[in-house]
């Protein structure tokens, strides 16, 4: 078996399939700017900053024995993972109009009011993508188990979702921009 890197030093690799595929990322105009600005954030102050600390653990000696070095040399490397990730995500991203939205059928950007037919509770939540989901705010991923299971339906529509805790039923009440 062969050995990568020196002795035991662990070393991750971070990949994600959205920079290796030809898949679109929808997402508001605001959080394409939310991305461009963090991005921009990375590459001007914390890039400068993972330099600065890797060429200060060089100077203190020895690199073989040098920990420091490693943990700087090893956060450079996640720094770089994640900016290629979000260069990855901007490069395919398609920035929706919210004005434009078909309220037809459940899509990306409607809300959704629906009844969970076992506690006869309401709910509401608006479909985003992956990068703006916030569940405490409403807003379930496109790519979640719901999401997934409401797209496409109309108004009066009984869905039945799997989940990890096993299989939810809605109706679908109102959808809505």
């Amino acid at each position: 078996m062969q050995r990568l890197g020196p002795p035991g030093r662990c070393i991750f690799f971070l990949f994600s399939k959205r920079i290796f595929m030809s898949g679109t990322n929808y997402v508001t105009q605001e959080t394409f700017e939310k991305m461009k600005q963090e991005l921009a954030h990375m590459k001007s102050v914390d890039r400068p900053a993972a330099s600065k600390a890797i060429a200060e653990a060089r100077e203190k000696g020895d690199l073989k024995e040098n920990a420091e070095y490693d943990a700087a040399k090893e956060a450079q490397g996640m720094l770089e993972a994640k900016i290629k990730y979000l260069e990855g995500v901007i490069a395919t991203a398609r920035i929706l109009d919210e004005s434009n939205i078909d309220t037809s059928k459940v899509s990306i950007l409607t809300k959704v009011t629906l009844t969970n037919l076992g506690t006869k509770k309401k709910v509401t939540y608006q479909i985003v993508s992956e990068k703006e989901a916030d569940l405490k705010a409403g807003k379930i991923s496109v790519t979640s188990p719901i999401g997934k299971g409401l797209l496409g339906k109309l108004v009066g529509d009984e869905v039945a979702v799997s989940v990890p805790a096993g299989v939810l039923k809605f109706k679908v009440e109102e959808i809505t921009a």
